[in-house]
């Protein structure tokens, strides 16, 4: 990451999970990265994403190993409770889909509430939130998966504003909702084939297109090439 200061410090969530662990391995190999944080339901400190109290808590844990240059946020779920994306609207399931917002637009928007004021003041940070193509609105040319694309879409929209709002207080933050491509993951292994990218590919590419992007006060939606995507 040449774009930020030499001895930055990161903090990856949902580092447990495949393009998390990508993450903190591609950082720890970074010989300008001073620290490394990686935080998911196992570690300590831990945090969940249905509960608000784990991240207050852990935000409080992890203030004395910042201020942090780089956050990513790797969290999100398509299955829940052993149910994949719903296809048609006869299947739509209001606590499925309550949950689906919970897990992928609710949980990470209280992750900015707690964590974004650990971002270094007057100097580049950036904030990196996996999101997903199939959250465009304007894509969305196929239909089906209702909660999934209307959590990324909540999600999207809540990094949007809460972007407008961080660059009061740090003019040079980029913040960014990422498409990572199609991975070979826990996640999507139900729904892809051998031909997805291998975490560490992902990662590196989201990483190198974060180091690419310009503040411009405003979020952006970008995929692992560097291609914005529409809202």
């Amino acid at each position: 990451m040449l774009s930020l200061p030499e001895g930055y410090r990161a903090l990856v969530f949902g580092a447990s999970g495949a393009i998390g662990q990508a993450f903190v391995q591609a950082l720890q190999s970074d010989p300008r990265c001073a620290k490394v944080c990686g935080v998911s339901r196992q570690s300590l400190p831990g945090l969940d994403l249905l509960d608000e109290s784990s991240m207050a808590t852990c935000a409080q844990d992890l203030a004395a190993q910042g201020p942090f240059h780089l956050v990513l946020d790797a969290t999100g779920a398509l299955t829940l409770n052993g149910r994949g994306p719903e296809k048609r609207l006869d299947e739509l399931d209001a606590a499925h889909l309550l949950h689906a917002l919970h897990l992928n637009a609710v949980g990470p928007s209280l992750l900015l509430k707690h964590f974004s004021p650990l971002l270094a003041s007057g100097e580049r940070v950036i904030w990196g939130k996996l999101s997903a193509r199939v959250g465009s609105i304007e894509d969305n040319r196929k239909g089906g998966w209702y909660g999934y694309r209307a959590a990324k879409a909540a999600l999207n929209m809540l990094l949007q504003t809460a972007s407008i709002e961080i660059a009061r207080r740090r003019p040079l933050a980029v913040v960014a909702a990422l498409q990572p491509g199609t991975v070979q993951s826990s996640l999507s292994q139900p729904f892809v084939g051998q031909d997805a990218l291998h975490p560490t590919e992902s990662a590196q590419r989201l990483l190198a297109t974060l180091d690419g992007l310009l503040p411009t006060g405003r979020a952006q939606f970008v995929d692992h090439q560097g291609q914005h995507i529409p809202w």
